[in-house]
């Protein structure tokens, strides 16, 4: 499988804290790879030096896929955009889709996130977590991106949410094609979205597998944030 994404030996430190150290990773292209850790561990570091907002400190990080879609952890949807400019904000931007067009887009995005076209035109104060969550993945498809990356996809929503949100991702990335990577700290998630897993602790990979194979996983770690999470 040819890889849409990789990381070789890749290192990242703020001054003398070393975050990332010796990072290794190969995404294929349709892959959906899930970078697990706890808190701290350097996920959205990763995260950012594929996006470029980081360079590295050593080490290579080559992207050869097209657009990138990206689900922030926060939704980080513009307050003074209603839903469906927020939606479409990048093809009226950057591509120059007139307000007809995307508007009638962005209510199609809607629908595959399980949301009403009424929602089109609401103001994002007016939404609710899960809701804006849902818009937040109505934007990172829109363009129907060979890339999409996520941010922590279920962090401050109930149960019930997060499983929405998980089989929306799952559904919506094999529908595109696109590769994946999510990172989280939300083990149910990873086990929903992923093809494969990465464990990551204190900026080194210790396991990386399928997620069928977590409960074998004889590192230490791997073993004791399975534990921790059930």
């Amino acid at each position: 499988m040819a890889a849409i994404i990789e990381m070789k030996n890749v290192r990242k430190a703020f001054g003398k804290k070393e975050v990332l150290k010796d990072f290794n990773l190969s995404v294929g292209k349709g892959e959906s790879v899930v970078i697990l850790g706890a808190s701290g561990a350097g996920k959205s570091v990763a995260l950012k030096l594929i996006l470029g907002l980081e360079k590295p400190s050593g080490g290579e990080v080559t992207v050869k896929g097209g657009p990138i879609g990206m689900l922030f952890q926060n939704g980080a949807l513009f307050d003074s955009l209603s839903v469906w400019e927020n939606i479409s904000f990048e093809l009226i931007e950057n591509q120059s889709w007139d307000d007809a067009a995307a508007r009638s887009l962005a209510v199609r995005m809607l629908a595959e996130v399980g949301l009403p076209a009424s929602v089109a035109d609401m103001p994002p104060s007016e939404l609710s977590g899960g809701m804006k969550k849902r818009v937040g993945l109505a934007r990172a498809i829109a363009a129907e991106p060979e890339i999409i990356l996520f941010d922590e996809p279920t962090t401050g929503l109930d149960p019930i949410m997060s499983e929405v949100i998980n089989s929306l991702i799952a559904k919506l990335v094999k529908k595109l094609g696109a590769t994946a990577i999510t990172i989280t700290h939300d083990l149910n998630s990873a086990r929903q979205i992923a093809d494969r897993i990465v464990m990551l602790e204190n900026g080194n990979i210790v396991w990386h597998g399928k997620p069928s194979e977590l409960r074998e996983a004889r590192n230490s770690y791997v073993r004791k944030f399975v534990k921790a999470s059930e």
